[in-house]
Parts: C-alpha cells; structure tokens; sequence
C-alpha cells in the first residue's frame, strides 16, 4: 500500500512537494538572440519574485532553459532534453514558430502542455488540442486587420508584401492576402527571402519597379531594419507595416533613424523606463536594477507568460497535475495588465485568449500606440 501511494505522489512530472519545474526552449546564438535573453529575464524575474513570496501552493518554481539557435531541429533536441531528462512539468514561452511545432509531438507524447509560445502561428491553438494554450494574436488576424485600416488611411492603392519563406512568412502572406481580397484587390507583389538572409536589395528592386505604396513585411529584426534600410537608400518610401514580430525596441536602436515611420501590429507595449506610466516605469526600473540592462517587450512577455502560468496554477490547487492545471485554465480571464495586454479568456473549446491587437510606429526612434485594439 506504501509503494503505491510513493508512486502516486511521484506520478506527475515536473512537480513535487517543493517545485514545479518548468521548460523554455529560446534562441540565444541564433538571429533572435536579443529576444531569447530578454524573455528569459523577464521569466526569471517573475518566478523570483513568486518563490521570494512562498511560491505556489508552497511550491517555487524553477525554471530550465535550452538554446535552440532558431533552428528547428535544435529545438526537436532542445525538447526531448527538457521533456525526457529534465522531466518538466510545461513548456512556457517556446519562441518561433516552426520550433514549436517540431518541438509539440515531443511533449505532447509525454503530457507535456505547450503554454503561451512566443509566436503568434495559428497552429498555436489550431488544430484544438488539449495541450495547447496560445495568448498572441495571431499574425494572420493582425495584418487581416490592420492592412485595410492602413491602406484607407494613407490612401494606398498598390499593396505589396515581402516576406521570409517558412511558417512564420506565410502566416503574414496570408492574412495579407485575405485583407485584399476582402477589399476587392490583388496584390501587386510579392517578394520571398529565405531564413537568415541578410541581403535584400533584389526584392526591394521589385517592390519598387512594382511602384508599392504600401508593403507587408513578413520580417522579424535583421531582415526588418535591412528591407527598409535598403529602401531608404534606393529613394523607395512606401508606408511600412510589419507584425508584432518586428515590434522590438531593437528596430530602431539597431537601425536608428532610418526606421522611423515602420507600423507594427503589437498587443503587450514596450517598457520605456521613462514611461509615463507609472507601473511601466516602477517594473522597468526593477528589471534594470536586477539585470543591469533595460527591458524591452520580450522582458514584458516573458514575465507575463510565467504571471500567466501562476495564475492558473493558483486556481489548479494544492493538487497541481497536468489535468487540474488544464481544468483551471479551462475557466481563465486574465484581465488587462499594466502594459495594455487586451483582456483574455480561455475554456474547453476556446485555445487563443485574444484575438484583438492594436497598432504603433515607430516615432522619432520610439514606438508609439496610433490605434487602439481592433478585433477581426
């Protein structure tokens, strides 16, 4: 009878009577390396402060991190290390989008649930499995929305798109081109670049003979600063609209004045640390104090993706397992934070929290909220 009971206490991976640990796969070699360290501080910072209060039910959280490299095979290793021989009990915050869905058939053949990515594919929550639980608006419904807004406010007739060639890419292909064909258009070009490319000047090229007003970007941070530096040099000045993917405070310190005027999709805001805003201001200033660096919007993600994971486990109870995690969750409104995160709601059917994003630019090197949240 003792045996037993031993086993059913040791039943449910990654918690015991004194932990839960957690898994993160992240890029901190590759091309999204600023991202990767960011949202790891955030998470950290957030799990210290939980465990310096007591913990969850008494029991702190310890976080393990691997390194991806932004390649999806690393991340298949990355997982199967996490899942088999770290024995997590939830993968939290796994950035990019091919990564996660090579990674998902890893944990989910252990049990393991895939918490908040940092991506915003709808393979997130799409197709419905019960181990999935996705919180950012996806890339599609970004640009499926803010696309007509835009178009019809700078008057734009010739929309275009320039995009890297993987999931993440198309996933902006087509909610551009859903818009535009809602809006009884075709586009007038479309330019690809594989992963990793650093050289554009061939697909600006086109954009421009194709006399674009208004492009698409399906780009994340290089590829972003290198496409529209490379416009600005040749004289091409259409309107700039990327996903929140390229909604990064590194844009414009990387690629400082030329990028003034790039819209991005977005949701969470970026933490200035002299934000006017006083919550923004007193966590900013914490995270410098604790990582002597200023945070950005992955510190912010990172930081609510752990917040996020707290929360439910709280309402899951003394007894965590993957099935009253699930259940908790199941029932969840998360509401409003301090960096204007829509308000969001999960349940048995129900995988994405929100479906509604708002829109900033970039404005004399610093991202600015022009419209506020709009749902498909």
């Amino acid at each position: 009878m003792l045996a037993s009971l031993t086993v059913s206490a040791q039943a449910q991976q990654g918690v015991s009577k004194t932990e839960i640990v957690i898994g993160s796969i992240q890029d901190f070699s590759g091309p999204l390396a600023g991202y990767g360290k960011q949202a790891r501080n955030g998470m950290q910072l957030r799990a210290d402060e939980l465990n310096e209060q007591g913990g969850v039910h008494g029991r702190r959280i310890v976080l393990k991190f691997e390194d991806s490299g932004y390649d999806p095979k690393r991340a298949v290793l990355a997982a199967q290390k996490l899942v088999n021989q770290e024995k997590i009990f939830l993968m939290a915050g796994h950035v990019g989008t091919a990564h996660n869905l090579a990674a998902m058939p890893v944990q989910f053949e252990r049990g393991v649930i895939n918490f908040w990515p940092l991506t915003a594919a709808r393979e997130m929550y799409e197709p419905f499995h019960k181990l999935k639980y996705s919180f950012a608006v996806p890339y599609y419904e970004q640009i499926r929305v803010m696309l007509p807004k835009l178009a019809k406010e700078q008057g734009a007739k010739k929309l275009c798109v320039h995009y890297q060639d993987d999931d993440f890419g198309l996933e902006v292909l087509r909610g551009a081109e859903s818009a535009t064909k809602a809006m009884g258009v075709e586009l007038s070009e479309k330019t690809s670049f594989k992963r990793g490319a650093t050289e554009f000047s061939s697909q600006v090229a086109k954009l421009k003979a194709a006399g674009c007003e208004l492009v698409v970007l399906g780009t994340i941070i290089r590829e972003t600063i290198g496409s529209i530096a490379e416009a600005r040099k040749t004289g091409f000045a259409p309107t700039f609209l990327a996903s929140s993917a390229a909604y990064t405070d590194l844009i414009h310190r990387l690629g400082g004045k030329a990028m003034d005027g790039l819209y991005a999709a977005m949701t969470t805001q970026h933490p200035y640390l002299d934000e006017a805003s006083q919550p923004i201001r007193f966590w900013a200033n914490k995270y410098k104090t604790k990582f002597s660096e200023d945070p950005t919007v992955f510190s912010a993600y990172g930081y609510l993706i752990i917040d996020g994971f707290i929360q439910a486990a709280q309402k899951a109870g003394p007894t965590l397992s993957t099935d009253s995690f699930i259940k908790a969750m199941d029932g969840m409104t998360f509401s409003s934070d301090i960096f204007g995160s829509a308000p969001a709601s999960y349940s048995p059917t129900k995988r994405l929290g929100s479906a509604a994003a708002r829109l900033s630019q970039i404005q004399e090197g610093r991202w600015r909220v022009v419209a506020d949240y709009q749902k498909p």
